[in-house]
């Protein structure tokens, strides 16, 4: 499983395991671990000397069923004949075959045919569910009839095509019409998120799948979607996005970058997100949640309506083999548009869910992302025992260094362009040029990124200029990447000196607040009711883990907020008094500033040079004066959440 060998076309794994449910599992592990390569089981089989013909015949069965379900591309068995033999002596104790030695077939024999027949997925035993797929198109006359060709190729026996052209001013709706098997419907533009809604009330199907223009489908497309909806575990699923290899040099290069549309997995089976070019749903758990965010008129509609889904309890499945082929974009410009759109949604994201962004603005996914150009620049020991003397080996993999992480988000723009305007102040105030090897070492972080990057990519059975010239420009595009993303988040506001709640203000200091309650109620309610007071007073709130000595954290900007605290005081026949602990707070990047401004302040005063001590001065008095505000600006609005708790509770 360690071994990494990407210039592999496809990856091989023998597994021996009997019971399906542990085979389905290991076999998603290993897909994740193949990534976007096909997977192959190189041996599957029975010693039926050991466990008998019969149990034979069924395990092969099993595995072959179960291994095809996973999405695998092929299997071998391991054996044809029970006659085999190594080092010139025949093996009389292990009988694998289908066939015993004298070639008569075992029931093994009918088992592996009856299984191969019924090649990708055995046929099932009900009707399976209608899908409706839907395609919402805004000027996607390109490769909307590549698309629809694609579609129409599916094998699935019971699905419709829903088209829908979102105000175009191209060719697409006369392209979609033009389709015998495909229901168009033309709207005014209102955005993807609309698009999406008009395709969930026009669909007709228990499932609706959706798939983008410039994308299409594998033809088993649909049977593995319902497949991993077939037992109503999950409320959606999604699968992999892979790039048209026939694309060109710039198309490949940006499968290469990040910030593509990519999955991210909270196990080997359950994803924490599904990129919107390859979702499906259940119909009436997307209806229940209202449908998309219409809010979202480009991006962030995947992201919200997975969240949204998952905040009612529900999961996301994930299979490997539910696989649409998705074009990447053509040109430099194209990524940045595509990119800086990324970075206007997240801002609309991080208006509707401020818990999930931390002060500077980035997300931090619970799940690890997977795709090319999203893996983490990660570390790998492999313990093997002394000699070789490990029966199994282990690989394991070290945590990505948390200035590498750091300089992979789009905020460390942020911190390179303060460095360089302290360095260029350093013309006035020599000493301010200690920040020159600071500026020289953030600007390392991401060229060796980069490079890592350019380094990883998949360039096998390319000519040697097509090499150099992809690895030059996915370099170019991963330091492009975060600078786009960060100037769509600016422009929307996203900063990390934004402002959450902009009324109210209370002295910042320490307080217990004390509210007396007839009717009795959970403490943890209680802090439900306080948290959604937070919130609607326009707070970014977190909640405590399981060894913090306070049960909410709030930030109303990047310099300030308050952290609570809540205890409950028991008087018998239901009342309560409830003592709430209000004390500001500095959160860690907000610190961070102030102390750098302040010990570069003091250390110049102690020298005497006042001029560096004056520019070092003016910025921290100005953001002390911000984080006061914003201090007393939390603690307004707690205590207004505190006093208004016992209504809601």
């Amino acid at each position: 499983e360690y071994l990494e060998l990407p210039e592999l076309d496809f990856v091989s794994f023998n597994v021996y395991l009997e019971d399906p449910e542990r085979l389905a599992a290991y076999v998603a592990r290993l897909q994740n671990l193949a990534g976007e390569r096909p997977l192959v089981m190189s041996e599957l089989g029975l010693d039926s000397r050991s466990h008998g013909r019969e149990a034979q015949a069924q395990a092969l069965s099993d595995q072959l069923r179960t291994s095809f379900a996973g999405g695998c591309a092929g299997t071998f068995l391991f054996a044809w004949t029970d006659a085999w033999h190594t080092g010139g002596a025949d093996v009389t104790d292990w009988d694998f075959g289908l066939v015993d030695r004298e070639r008569r077939p075992k029931p093994a024999l009918a088992a592996a045919r009856g299984a191969f027949a019924e090649l990708p997925l055995p046929h099932a035993e009900t009707a399976p569910p209608r899908i409706s797929v839907v395609v919402c198109s805004y000027n996607g006359a390109a490769m909307l009839g590549e698309t629809l060709d694609g579609l129409a190729g599916l094998d699935y026996p019971d699905y419709e095509v829903v088209v829908v052209d979102d105000g175009s001013t191209d060719a697409t709706a006369e392209i979609a019409a033009a389709r015998p098997r495909v229901r168009l419907i033309s709207t005014e533009n209102r955005g993807l998120s609309a698009a999406r809604n008009t395709g969930l009330q026009a669909a007709t199907g228990e499932l609706v799948a959706y798939i983008d223009d410039d994308a299409y489908p594998d033809p088993q497309w649909l049977d593995y979607v319902a497949l991993a909806l077939r037992d109503g575990t999950h409320a959606g699923v999604g699968g992999p996005n892979l790039p048209v290899p026939s694309d060109g040099l710039v198309a490949e290069s940006v499968a290469n970058a990040p910030g593509g549309p990519v999955h991210v997995l909270l196990s080997d089976t359950v994803a924490e997100h599904i990129p919107g070019c390859n979702m499906a749903f259940r119909r009436d758990r997307l209806e229940a949640i209202g449908g998309f965010g219409e809010q979202f008129r480009v991006a962030g509609d995947d992201v919200d309506v997975c969240w949204r889904l998952q905040a009612r309890g529900w999961t996301l499945g994930f299979h490997p083999a539910a696989v649409v082929w998705h074009h990447r974009r053509g040109s430099v410009r194209r990524f940045w548009r595509q990119q800086r759109g990324y970075g206007r949604a997240e801002a609309l994201l991080e208006r509707a869910w401020p818990e999930k962004y931390n002060t500077p603005g980035h997300l931090a996914w619970g799940g690890r992302i997977y795709g090319r150009g999203s893996v983490p620049l990660r570390r790998q020991r492999v313990y093997y025992g002394q000699f070789g003397s490990g029966a199994f080996q282990q690989g394991i993999e070290q945590p990505q260094p948390l200035l590498l992480a750091l300089a992979g988000a789009p905020e460390w723009w942020l911190v390179i362009a303060a460095l360089a305007a302290t360095s260029a102040l350093g013309l006035l105030a020599a000493p301010l040029l200690v920040a020159l090897p600071l500026l020289a070492g953030a600007l390392a972080l991401p060229l060796w990124q980069a490079l890592a990057t350019a380094r990883r990519c998949d360039v096998r059975d390319r000519p040697v200029h097509h090499r150099l010239a992809g690895g030059a420009l996915t370099f170019l595009l991963v330091l492009t990447q975060p600078a786009a993303r960060l100037t769509g988040r600016i422009e929307r506001g996203l900063t990390p000196w934004r402002r959450a709640c902009r009324r109210g203000f209370r002295l910042p200091r320490t307080r217990v607040v004390s509210s007396w309650h007839e009717r009795w109620s959970p403490l943890t309610e209680r802090v439900e009711a306080l948290e959604h007071g937070l919130r609607e007073g326009g707070l970014r709130v977190r909640r405590a883990g399981a060894f913090e000595r306070w049960e909410l954290h709030t930030a109303a900007g990047a310099f300030g907020g308050v952290r609570l605290r809540a205890a409950v005081e028991e008087h018998g026949r239901g009342r309560q008094l409830v003592r709430v602990r209000v004390r500001p707070h500095l959160p860690r990047l907000g610190g961070w500033v102030l102390g750098g401004l302040a010990a570069c302040a003091a250390v110049a005063a102690a020298f005497g040079d006042w001029t560096t001590a004056a520019v070092a001065a003016a910025p921290l008095a100005l953001l002390l004066a911000c984080a006061a505000l914003e201090c007393g600006a939390a603690t307004a609005v707690a205590l207004r959440a505190v006093s208004a708790s016992e209504e809601r509770a």
